[in-house]
């Protein structure tokens, strides 16, 4: 079986499904299922609905993608700091 390119694309987490599986709406409206990488699943790393993915593709077969990275929200507003503990 021929290996194919890897596809780097962004898009946008839809809906989260059971075992680690989402559906991904990519930049071109296409509707993939994704798997979170075995990176992100150690470390704990959440991801919701509405969260922007970074995803890698095979170009044999282009209906599923691997979740590798979780971007950050640009516009979020800056968090305050905890209050200082007591002693």
């Amino acid at each position: 079986m021929s290996q194919g390119q890897i596809l780097e694309l962004e898009g946008k987490i839809l809906q989260v499904l059971p075992g680690t599986m989402f559906r991904i709406e990519l930049a071109n409206k296409h509707v993939v299922l994704g798997r979170i990488s075995g990176k992100l699943r150690k470390n704990y790393i959440r991801i919701n609905p509405g969260d922007r993915v970074k995803v890698e593709m095979n170009t044999a077969d282009l209906t599923t993608a691997m979740i590798t990275f979780r971007l950050r929200e640009t516009n979020r507003p800056p968090s305050t700091p905890p209050p200082p503990r007591r002693r």
